[in-house]
C-alpha cells in the first residue's frame, strides 16, 4: 500500500516479453493455485456485458501477489537465496514472499511502518516472514529496507516495479486466455502496475485484438495521471488499499504506456457496491482492490456492453469489520436500511404512536436515539433518529409517506 517505485529495470531495453511470462508460468507451476475462471450469468444480466471472473482470492495467501513473489525468488540463484530477501510492504506482497520463502527455505525479512495494524504483522509472521517495524510511514520503512539490503547483503524484491515480479503476475492472464480464449476485454486493477504490465504483455501476444482497460481508484489516479498527462489529486482514505500507490512504477509505466487501450477511474461508492455485489451474488469475499474490475464494468456500462469481459478478483484480504461496514452501507444505499430523523413532541405516548406506524407497514425498528438538548426546537420538542430495516426502497418510501401524512416532519440521513 502506498508503495514508492524504484527502477530495477530502467535500463533494460527488452522491458517485458510474453516469453518471460510463459517461462514464469512453467517455473511456478504446481506451487500456486491455478484458480478457476467462471462465467457469471447474474452479473452479466446486471451489467449488459458477458462477465468472466478469475478467482485469485482463492490463492493460499488470498491474492495473486504470490505469483510474482515466487517467480522472483526462484530466479535468485544459490548464494542470493541463502542470504535471503527483503521487501517493504504491509500488504499482500509481504505474505506472498513470506509464504513461498518459507516453502523454499529462503529467509524473508519484511519491513513495515510501526503504525501497521498488528493483524497484518501477525499474518505475515504466520506464513514464515520476519517482520521489522521501522518508521512512522511507508517511505521511512522503505528507506530502512534499502539500508538493511546493503548492510546484510539481502536481495530487495519490489512489489511491482520488477520485471520478474510482473512476469509472474502475468500468468493470471495466461491462465484466463487458456481457459477462455475468446475474451474480448480485460479489466485490470492498476496500482503500481505490475499486474497490468504482466497481464497485458501476455494477453496482447496471445490475442493482438484484445482490449486492455486499466482501472484505478479515483482517490489514487497516479498511473492515470502519468499516462494521460493529467494532474488529478492523489491521496485519501480509499477502500482499494491494494492499488493505493502515490508513485507508479517506472518500469511498469513504460510497459503500460504501449499496452493499455483505455483507462478508467472508479469511485469509492462504485468500489463498495461492487464488493457487496460479489459477496451477495457470487458468495465470494474480495478486498477493495479486488473489486475494482467489476466496479469499472458496473460504473462504465456503455464501454463494456455486449463484450466478453475478463475480470480478476485480485485479492480477498479485507478486514472483517470493514467488510461489515461496506455491506451495511450497501443495504442503506439500496433502501433496505435507513435512518429516519423525526421531529416529535416530548410527551408520553409519542414514541408509541410512531412505532405503531412502523408496525402497520411491517418495517422493523433496529435502534432509537432521542435528542432533547441540542436542537432548534422548543423545549417541549425532541428530535428522534430511528434506524430501521425495510424489504426494499418502495416499502421505505411508503412508510415515510405515512409518517408525513400523520403530521411528522421526516428527513432521511443519507450516505455519500
Amino acid at each position: 500500500m502506498n508503495e514508492p517505485a524504484t527502477n530495477p529495470a530502467a535500463d533494460n531495453p527488452a522491458l517485458l516479453t510474453a516469453a518471460d511470462v510463459r517461462a514464469a508460468a512453467q517455473r511456478i507451476a504446481g506451487a500456486v493455485v491455478r484458480t478457476p475462471i467462471m462465467h457469471s450469468k447474474t452479473l452479466s444480466e446486471m451489467t449488459g456485458a458477458k462477465i468472466y471472473l478469475k478467482f485469485e482470492n482463492q490463492q493460499f495467501t488470498a491474492a495473486y501477489k504470490e505469483r510474482g513473489a515466487l517467480n522472483a525468488m526462484l530466479l535468485l540463484g544459490g548464494e542470493k537465496a541463502n542470504r535471503g530477501v527483503i521487501a517493504a510492504s504491509a500488504g499482500n506482497h509481504s505474505q506472498g514472499l513470506s509464504y513461498h520463502g518459507s516453502r523454499l527455505g529462503i529467509p524473508v525479512t519484511i519491513v513495515m511502518p510501526r503504525t501497521t495494524p498488528m493483524v497484518k504483522v501477525m499474518q505475515t509472521e504466520m506464513v514464515g516472514g520476519t517482520v521489522v517495524l521501522e518508521g512512522e510511514n511507508f517511505d521511512e520503512a522503505n528507506a530502512h529496507a534499502r539500508k538493511l539490503e546493503t548492510e546484510l547483503g539481502l536481495t530487495f524484491i519490489h512489489p511491482f516495479d520488477d520485471p520478474h515480479v510482473a512476469a509472474g503476475q502475468g500468468t493470471v492472464a495466461l491462465e484466463m486466455l487458456e481457459d477462455e480464449p475468446d475474451l474480448e476485454v480485460l479489466a485490470i486493477p492498476v496500482g503500481g502496475g505490475g499486474l497490468a504490465a504482466g497481464m497485458g504483455t501476455i494477453a496482447r501476444d496471445i490475442n493482438p485484438g484484445i482490449q486492455l482497460v486499466g482501472v484505478e481508484a479515483e482517490l489514487f489516479p497516479s498511473m492515470y495521471n502519468l499516462l494521460k498527462q493529467q494532474y488529478l489529486a492523489v491521496g485519501g482514505d480509499t477502500l482499494a488499499e491494494g492499488i493505493a500507490v502515490f508513485e507508479p512504477g517506472k518500469f511498469t509505466s513504460q510497459v503500460l504506456d504501449d499496452l493499455l487501450d483505455d483507462f478508467v477511474l472508479v469511485s469509492e461508492t462504485q468500489l463498495e457496491t461492487a464488493l457487496a455485489t460479489l459477496l451477495q451474488i457470487e458468495k465470494t469475499v474480495v478486498e477493495g482492490a479486488g473489486a475494482a474490475g467489476l466496479a469499472a464494468v458496473m460504473g462504465h456500462r456503455k464501454k463494456f456492453a455486449g463484450k466478453k469481459v475478463g475480470i480478476v478478483l485480485s485479492g480477498g484480504n479485507i478486514d472483517t469489520r470493514l467488510l461489515a461496514n461496506v455491506l451495511l452501507r450497501d443495504l442503506a444505499r439500496s433502501g433496505r436500511l435507513a435512518r429516519l430523523r423525526l421531529k416529535m413532541q416530548d410527551r408520553p405516548g409519542s414514541l408509541f404512536k410512531v412505532a405503531k406506524i412502523f408496525d402497520d407497514h411491517n418495517v422493523n425498528i433496529i435502534e432509537v436515539w432521542h435528542q432533547r438538548i441540542f436542537t432548534s426546537l422548543p423545549a417541549k420538542g425532541l428530535v428522534t433518529d430511528i434506524e430501521c430495516e425495510a424489504r426494499d426502497r418502495q416499502q421505505l418510501e411508503t412508510l415515510v409517506a405515512a409518517l408525513e401524512l400523520a403530521g411528522y416532519s421526516v428527513d432521511q440521513v443519507e450516505l455519500n
